[in-house]
């Protein structure tokens, strides 16, 4: 396996629309199927709907959720 520091290296000498590809691919390859991680995923989104079920918590409007991100 190559050394990350000599990748790095190599990659800070490149023009900007070859970084921008690189790190497009690189990121690319973070986002692959992991039926771990979806196990994990439908557990909680389970267990959330429940708790609603049950009136654990509570469900609040879109744009309330969104309005903490402006």
């Amino acid at each position: 396996m190559a050394d990350p520091h000599e990748v790095l290296k190599e990659a800070l000498t490149l023009r900007p629309a070859e970084k921008a590809e690189l790190i497009d691919k690189l990121l690319l390859s973070l986002d692959k199927p992991d039926s771990d991680i979806d196990e994990l995923w439908a557990k909680e989104a389970e267990s959330r709907v429940d708790a609603y079920e049950r009136g654990k918590i509570k469900a609040v409007a879109l744009e309330k959720a969104l309005d903490k991100y402006k």
